[in-house]
C-alpha cells in the first residue's frame, strides 16, 4: 500500500491545483459573459476530448507501462496551464483560447485517469479496492473544499495567472512522486501481442468483454443516469446560487459539498462498503435523486447548502461500490481496454448535459418563471418565481428521474445480481 500512498498523495495534491483553476476560469467566465450556456462550454472542453479519447487512452495504458502513462500525463497538463498564465500575464488570452487549453488538459487526464486506475489493482489488495477508491474519492472531496476557498481569495490577490502557475506547481510536485514510485507488470501482459492487434480491434475487445456480460453492461447503462446528473448540476448549480447569493456565498456553499465529498469518502475508506456493493449503488442513488428534489423547492442558502453535501456524501460511496464491482470482474490485465469502453460511455451524458441544459435554462425554463411566464401562478406557487427557479425546476424533474431509473435498475436481475453471477478476476 506503500507505493499506492504516494501515488495518491501527489495525485491529491495535482486535484486541488486543478480544481484551483476551474473554479478561477468558471467565475472568471460566468461574470465576464453572464451565460450560463458560455459557462458550461467550460466543462464541456474539460470533459468531452478527455470522454471521446478514452478508448484508445485505455488500450494504450494496456500496451504500455502506466507508470510511464502517468508521467507524460502530468507533464502535458503542466505545460498547458503554464501557457495559459503566460497568456494572462501577456494580456493576450481570450476565451476560445480558454477552451483550447482546457482540451488538452482534458487529453492528458483521461490518460492519467485510465493509468491511475487500472494501476490500483496492481498496487492494491484486492480486499482494499473499495477503500482505495475511498481514498481517490477523499483527494477530490478535500480539494472541494479547499479549492473554492482559496481559488476566491487568491484570484483578489494573484489574478487567474498566479493561480494557473500554483497549479502548475502542483503537477510538478506529483511528477516527483511518479519518478519515485515503481509499478508492477500485470499478469499476463505481453506489449508485443498488444501491439500486433489494431486500435480499433483492442478497443472493441474491451466492448466485447462488457457485451458478453449482461450485469456489467447494465451497470455501465445504469451509471449514465447519474453521470448526467452530476453534468446537470455542475452546469446549473452555480447559475442557481449566484440568482438569490453573492459570490462569496457561492464559495462557502460549494464548500461545504466539499465537505460532503469528504465525509463520504472516509466513510468508505474505513466502511469499506456494504457487503453487497450493488446495494449500495442504488442505495446512493435515490439518496441523490432525494436531495435534488427537496433541495430545489426553495431559494434558501441553508437549503442548498444541506442538499449539495448530502449529494456530494453520497457520490463517493456509489462510486467506490461501482468501482470495486470492476475491477472484481475484469482481469487486470484487461482493465485498460474495458475502463476505456466504460468511461467513454458513462462520460458521454455529462457533455451532452453541457450542450443542452444550459441552453434549456436560458431560452425554455428559466423563462417560464419569469414575470408573465406560463408557470409563475402555478409550479411558481410553490417553488417560487424569477431568476433560478427555471433552473430549480429542472433540478426536480432530474431527480425524480434519478429514483425512477434506479427503481428500473433494481428490477433487472442481470444488475440486481451481478456480483454474485460474474466470478472474481483478481485473486487476493
Amino acid at each position: 500500500m506503500v507505493n499506492f500512498l504516494l501515488v495518491w498523495l501527489g495525485q491529491f495534491v495535482s486535484v486541488i491545483g486543478s480544481r484551483l483553476t476551474g473554479f478561477a476560469l468558471g467565475v472568471w467566465t460566468y461574470q465576464h459573459t453572464h451565460s450560463v450556456t458560455q459557462f458550461a462550454l467550460i466543462y464541456l472542453f474539460t470533459y468531452l476530448p478527455g470522454t471521446l479519447l478514452s478508448p484508445i487512452a485505455g488500450t494504450l495504458v494496456d500496451c504500455y507501462d502506466r507508470r510511464k502513462v502517468m508521467i507524460a500525463s502530468n507533464c502535458g497538463s503542466g505545460l498547458s496551464s503554464l501557457v495559459m498564465a503566460w497568456l494572462f500575464f501577456a494580456g493576450r488570452l481570450e476565451t476560445w483560447q480558454i477552451y483550447l487549453a482546457l482540451a488538452v488538459v482534458s487529453t492528458c487526464n483521461i490518460l492519467l485517469f485510465s493509468a491511475y486506475t487500472a494501476a490500483i489493482t496492481l498496487l492494491v489488495p484486492k480486499q482494499h479496492f473499495s477503500r482505495a477508491s475511498g481514498l481517490v474519492q477523499l483527494a477530490q472531496a478535500a480539494s472541494q473544499i479547499l479549492a473554492p476557498m482559496l481559488a476566491g481569495m487568491l484570484v483578489i490577490t494573484i489574478q487567474v495567472q498566479g493561480v494557473l502557475l500554483i497549479d502548475c506547481m502542483t503537477f510538478l510536485f506529483a511528477l516527483a512522486t511518479l519518478l519515485y514510485v515503481r509499478f508492477p507488470k500485470p499478469e499476463g501482459s505481453s506489449k508485443s501481442s498488444v501491439r500486433k492487434e489494431s486500435l480499433f480491434q483492442d478497443m472493441a475487445i474491451g466492448w466485447k468483454y462488457i457485451a458478453t456480460r449482461s450485469g456489467l453492461l447494465g451497470l455501465l447503462l445504469f451509471f449514465t443516469i447519474p453521470y448526467f446528473t452530476l453534468g446537470t448540476l455542475e452546469t446549473l448549480f452555480t447559475p442557481m446560487i449566484l440568482s438569490f447569493a453573492s459570490t462569496a456565498q457561492l464559495g462557502l456553499i460549494l464548500s461545504i459539498g466539499g465537505v460532503g465529498w469528504l465525509s463520504g469518502s472516509l466513510c468508505i475508506s474505513f466502511w469499506g462498503g456494504p457487503k453487497r456493493r450493488i446495494y449500495g449503488v442504488f442505495t446512493f442513488v435515490i439518496l441523490q435523486g432525494l436531495l435534488l428534489f427537496l433541495g430545489a423547492l426553495k431559494p434558501s442558502i441553508p437549503i442548498a447548502a444541506t442538499g449539495i453535501f448530502g449529494y456530494l456524501f453520497a457520490y463517493p460511496i456509489l462510486l467506490s461500490c461501482s468501482q470495486a464491482i470492476w475491477q472484481s470482474k475484469v482481469p487486470p490485465n484487461f482493465q485498460g481496454r474495458v475502463f476505456g469502453v466504460r468511461y467513454l460511455i458513462e462520460h458521454l451524458p455529462p457533455p451532452i448535459a453541457y450542450l443542452t441544459v444550459g441552453i434549456l435554462a436560458d431560452y425554455i425554463f428559466e423563462p417560464l418563471f419569469a414575470s408573465g411566464g406560463l408557470l409563475t401562478s402555478s409550479v411558481g406557487q410553490i417553488i417560487g418565481v424569477g431568476p433560478g427557479r427555471g433552473i430549480a425546476l429542472m433540478f426536480i424533474l432530474v431527480g425524480t428521474i434519478n429514483i425512477l431509473a434506479t427503481v428500473a435498475a433494481y428490477r433487472y436481475p442481470r444488475l440486481r445480481l451481478v456480483e454474485d453471477e460474474l466470478p472474481d478476476m483478481v485473486g487476493h
